[in-house]
């Protein structure tokens, strides 16, 4: 059977499902292939480890640590963030706007909230700024493991915690999806690092879905472009991804 799972399992938001189901069918037009709608899973593993899968997007940590001997990379999209180049993103680190403290050293003994121990944006990039600016400076105790970006806000916002690393382009949903959103402030940013690549079966070749994202990207409507926030689709070698430094040691993935 041909490769024809597609799922998007992130930067989903309920204002902008629609919005993807329409990308969806432009993709698969111009590929000429693929189930006609969007596959949900309830695990996103579960999307990209799947037998049949033609097209998904996933975790630039996730990629180094499980999958880059699984997929084949297809492309990144660029989401335009400012100041990193096409197709890099960078985390924004959360605080209350009434919390008066203005000093990352001052959250030390902060509850941290993390949506995933295996984020690239939620923990490996905090975790990386935090080995590359302040050496000795950790969250290994008094974190709390959220499951989503958005309860990770939520967290904060209600004083389950005082902190939360979020990427940029989920940050940027949230401020216009999300009231907690309006409640945080950004204390740091952390360098960019690749955004979230997409990937296809190990037996399927990229290159003919590179371009039909490509195309589809240039069909889709100014409204859509802006609902999923999507600039275009560039490459980052896998090395890109793979040689990303982790101030902790990850066990190899089975």
């Amino acid at each position: 059977m041909s490769a024809r799972i597609a799922s998007y399992p992130m930067y989903v938001f309920p204002q902008t499902t629609a919005a993807m189901d329409r990308f969806w069918t432009l993709i698969r037009d111009g590929y000429g292939g693929g189930d006609p709608e969007l596959t949900e899973f309830a695990d996103a593993w579960d999307a990209w480890g799947h037998p049949d899968l033609l097209l998904s997007q996933t975790c630039g940590l996730p990629y180094r640590y499980a999958l880059s001997d699984k997929v084949n990379l297809v492309g990144t999209l660029d989401y335009g963030v400012r100041g990193c180049p096409p197709g890099y993103y960078k985390s924004h680190l959360l605080v209350r706007k009434d919390d008066p403290r203005r000093a990352l050293r001052d959250y030390l003994d902060t509850p941290f909230a993390r949506n995933a121990a295996l984020s690239q944006s939620g923990w490996a990039a905090i975790e990386t700024y935090l080995a590359e600016t302040m050496a000795g400076f950790r969250f290994r105790h008094d974190i709390l493991e959220t499951g989503s970006h958005a309860a990770s806000v939520r967290a904060v916002a209600t004083g389950q915690a005082g902190l939360a690393s979020i990427d940029a382009v989920t940050w940027r949903f949230l401020k216009r999806y999300d009231p907690n959103a309006a409640t945080l402030r950004v204390l740091l940013s952390t360098r960019p690092s690749p955004g979230l690549p997409l990937i296809t079966g190990r037996n399927v070749d990229p290159e003919p879905l590179f371009h039909a994202i490509s195309g589809a990207i240039e069909r889709l409507t100014m409204r859509d472009r802006r609902l999923l926030a999507i600039k275009g689709i560039t490459r980052i070698p896998a090395e890109a991804y793979l040689t990303e430094q982790l101030p902790f040691p990850l066990t190899p993935a089975p």
